[in-house]
């Protein structure tokens, strides 16, 4: 699937939208400060006020805002500084300053510029809202939905704010945030053409790509020359499946910016799909010479590269592809139609063998655990024990969980191992017996104290533990590994590989105690498939990857161990 997420306008572009409270995305010609000079003089006019007669620090203001209108930013910086030297907190001067080096171009700095500002003027929409685009910009995406909120507080009808703010949460993953956020935008700006695009983007993402579509073409038809509207249609047909049509716009989208590598795979995808493999071989050459050592884009060329029977160029593609990700499932089969074109059968067996062995692992992970979406609290949840607020813990579970069949009890597992994970054994094991209170088989509980009994040694409590935990559901994958462990430590070679394999474990640590068991029962050729596997999983591990390398080492797969070393 190609990549499809959306493109932030340039900073330039960016930073002019807000600067001037116009449309970027319908530019008008002239600078950021001549723009932005008339609403700065209105802001230190309403200050000078105030104080009666106009001051001479507004009068040199007026002046250094001439010189800047009439081309010489140089000299206007020289006074906007004259004027921050004698009165540092005097945010006209700073505002200034910030926007002429965001005209000169020195981002870093006018951000640092704009940033004071703020604190001076914590209540400018215009500052909220620059500063916001800088942290999205950077990556700082909830530090920009803060101020993006903040400025729409103030200033509830402002287009450029909700079109951020939409752009925010779209780059969080939160796409139905960012749907209703620009629909606020397409209320306020109905006539802005990046918004129509940015609307039908955000439709697609959420599942309806032919409303999507619709704006996506309407905004094409008004404007042409939108950036990436091409590509943005192109994305939409692929996921609708027009496959000529993304063919189409997405050739359309590489004549526009052929230096963009989103693009090109997107047109090398769409060819593919379409059994095209000549002209999706050329386009995956060319989003590789702008984007080399892409472990996705590499693929593809393999597949390309097959089905063409380059074969041994296409082996060549598929070693460089796992030496970047050890993981991708689909090189291993690729692989194996290689070796097989080649003539290389045992090979061709072997890599076939390892992709299904890898294959059951990710499906029968991905069918059993909600670890995954736990990560996204992980840390939050974390901190909120570390300050002994275990219920917001709790309602965090929850509210994350909603709509989902999680119950109080499942929170309460989670808060658990929380605090098992973090050394906090009596407050673990309090939650854990509170979860098998409120639902005797709620998952995982027995589980997670098993897994803290064989930290501490005790096989024995363990082992109950994860019986316990099997007599409620026999498939939960956590607790045959765990047994499977057990077994291991008891030096129950078969049982232990059994519950090893049995539990389609991807954790590298268990999968060394599936080789290791392997080769005391002579199971050679199964010990070799694993450590393949393992190794895939072990790449971010250096100690666990050193044990694997010595295990095969001391039971003489010497040339295995020196490949999966390398």
């Amino acid at each position: 699937m190609p990549n499809t997420a959306f493109h932030f306008p340039s900073l330039s572009r960016a930073m002019t939208r807000i600067a001037t409270a116009s449309s970027v995305r319908n530019a008008r010609s002239g600078s950021v400060v001549a723009l932005c000079l008339g609403a700065l003089l209105a802001i230190a006019q309403g200050q000078s006020s105030k104080g009666g007669a106009e001051s001479p620090e507004m009068r040199q203001l007026h002046q250094a805002v001439s010189l800047a209108e009439h081309g010489d930013k140089k000299q206007a910086m020289t006074l906007a500084l004259q004027l921050l030297e004698k009165d540092p907190k005097f945010e006209p001067a700073m505002k200034l300053k910030g926007m002429l080096l965001e005209e000169s171009g020195q981002d870093s700095q006018a951000i640092e510029a704009y940033q004071q500002a703020l604190t001076l003027a914590p209540n400018d929409a215009e500052l909220l809202l620059k500063v916001a685009v800088y942290r999205l910009m950077a990556g700082e995406n909830d530090d920009a939905i803060k101020l993006l909120h903040r400025c729409i507080r103030i200033r509830p009808n402002d287009g450029d704010a909700n079109f951020y703010l939409a752009q925010a949460y779209h780059l969080k993953g939160q796409n139905e945030l960012a749907l209703a956020a620009i629909r606020r935008s397409l209320k306020i700006e109905p006539s802005n053409l990046s918004v129509w695009q940015k609307y039908g983007e955000l439709l697609c993402d959420t599942r309806d790509c032919e409303a999507g579509l619709k704006w996506l073409q309407k905004a094409q038809k008004a404007d042409p020359t939108l950036p990436r509207i091409d590509f943005d249609i192109a994305a939409t047909d692929y996921k609708l499946m027009d496959l000529p049509g993304a063919t189409q716009y997405a050739s359309r989208a590489v004549e526009a910016q052929p230096a963009d590598a989103a693009s090109w795979q997107l047109l090398a995808t769409a060819n593919l799909k379409q059994a095209h493999w000549q002209e999706a071989e050329t386009a995956f050459q060319r989003a590789l010479a702008l984007k080399s050592d892409d472990a996705e884009l590499l693929l593809g060329l393999a597949q390309c590269q097959v089905e063409l029977k380059q074969f041994e160029s296409a082996v060549q593609t598929l070693q460089a592809v796992l030496r970047i990700d050890p993981t991708r499932l689909l090189a291993h089969f690729y692989l194996s139609r290689a070796y097989a074109g080649m003539g290389r059968v045992e090979d061709a067996q072997h890599e076939g063998a390892l992709h299904q062995l890898m294959m059951e692992q990710a499906t029968f992970v991905r069918s059993t655990s909600n670890e995954e979406r736990e990560k996204a609290i992980k840390a939050e949840a974390q901190k909120l024990l570390a300050n002994n607020q275990e219920d917001s813990a709790l309602r965090l579970y929850q509210e994350h969980f909603k709509g989902s069949p999680a119950t109080l009890a499942d929170a309460f597992v989670f808060v658990g191992k929380t605090y098992l994970f973090s050394g906090r054994t009596e407050d673990g094991l309090r939650c854990l017996h509170q979860a098998l209170r409120i639902q005797p088989k709620v998952a995982g509980a027995h589980t997670y104290e098993g897994i803290l009994a064989l930290k501490d040694g005790d096989l024995n409590r363990a082992e109950r533990e994860f019986q316990a935990e099997l007599a409620i559901d026999p498939n939960y994958q956590l607790a045959i590994a765990e047994l499977g462990e057990v077994r291991y430590h008891q030096q129950r070679w078969s049982e232990a590989a059994e519950q090893l394999a049995r539990s389609k474990t991807t954790t590298p640590e268990l999968l060394y105690m599936l080789c290791d068991s392997y080769f005391h029962l002579g199971k050679v050729e199964d010990a070799d498939l694993n450590a393949e596997a393992m190794a895939a999983y072990a790449r971010r591990k250096p100690a666990v990857m050193q044990g694997l390398i010595d295990l095969l080492n001391r039971n003489g797969q010497t040339e295995l161990a020196k490949r999966l070393g390398s």
